[in-house]
């Protein structure tokens, strides 16, 4: 078996890549593994306008292959394969692909993203990225003077449709329950049934998203009559939660009770030299630029923990006194 990694990391979303720009750049043998196309997520976001220093004809997968250039030009591995088991104990932590090849490494920063959780209906796939979202925050300037929907009635959909009002010319919001029945906190239902730019749909559920390249306009069921409706519309916006893809870390290291990593603001687990960072990470926003932020604080704590862990490691005591 190979010399052991400095830092292994799962998952080279955006998270992923800067812990290992951080790294590779402090000098430590640094590899990422990665099922799939570099950037997570975000490397599925045609146009991204909200990264700091990107702003003109900009794609996600666009800035995703920066970053990756960015991490592999500074000497990170990046290995193709899925993690399916992983045995964290001990200094020396073990990570197994899918295909059984078995990496080691001194620390580990678990990158693995976590994906919305969808309707399932007829033309979501087909029109997502097209009309489609999962993220206002990401996408509603693309709807200015537009009309949108917006599905589910939790926190996050009523704060969102909130905001999509700034860009948009309607929000309609489709809502399971009865009229004026929210699952959102009181003060948030109070100020979007005030809102003038926001229409509701009660007792519904969106069946079917319709249109060829672009949204044309969705189909809403009533749950109650079973009536189907028909509405114009420019885009969709779903806001039924996310789903962390954490499965295979069950029992490895502590998880929240919707499957979120918990950390400390050093990004540490609670194994010891285990980290998380990015989506999968229980936070507050889920954004490329906060991902970004706990990759580069995982990867800076991942090096201050060699320095105090591994034998033969130069420290800054060390330099200090042979500068003495």
């Amino acid at each position: 078996m190979s010399q052991p990694y400095d830092i292994l990391i799962v998952g080279a979303g955006p998270g992923g890549l800067t812990a290992g720009i951080y790294g590779s750049r402090a000098r430590l043998k640094t590899a990422i593994i990665e099922k799939g196309r570099a950037g997570g997520q975000a490397a599925t976001t045609m146009e991204m306008e909200n990264y700091p220093g990107f702003y003109e004809k900009t794609t996600g997968p666009g800035v995703m292959d920066q970053f990756a250039a960015h991490a592999t030009h500074f000497g990170t591995e990046i290995i193709k394969g899925q993690v399916t088991d992983l045995d964290l104990s001990g200094e020396i932590k073990k990570v197994t692909t899918k295909t059984g090849e078995t990496y080691q490494a001194r620390t580990v920063i678990l990158s693995p993203g976590a994906q919305p959780r969808t309707l399932g209906v007829k033309g979501e796939g087909q029109l997502r990225g097209k009309g489609v979202s999962y993220c206002a925050t990401c996408d509603a300037d693309f709807f200015e003077e537009l009309d949108v929907v917006v599905v589910g009635n939790g926190d996050a959909a009523i704060e969102e449709a909130m905001y999509l009002t700034k860009f948009a010319e309607t929000v309609t919001v489709i809502v399971i329950h009865n009229e004026g029945v929210l699952d959102c906190n009181k003060m948030s239902a109070e100020k979007a049934m005030k809102n003038p730019k926001i229409k509701w749909i009660w007792n519904s559920v969106l069946d079917e998203i319709i249109g060829d390249e672009l949204v044309e306009g969705v189909r809403v069921k009533n749950i109650k009559t079973s009536e189907i409706s028909d509405l114009d519309v420019n885009g969709v916006f779903v806001f039924i939660g996310s789903v962390p893809n954490t499965d295979f870390l069950q029992g490895k290291v502590a998880l929240n009770k919707w499957g979120y990593i918990t950390t400390n603001d050093k990004m540490e687990t609670n194994i010891p030299g285990v980290y998380a960072v990015g989506d999968a990470r229980e936070k507050y926003l889920r954004q490329v630029v906060t991902a970004a932020a706990d990759g580069a604080i995982a990867a800076v704590a991942a090096e201050r923990y060699l320095e105090g862990h591994v034998e033969g490691r130069v420290t800054p005591e060390d330099l200090s006194k042979l500068n003495a």
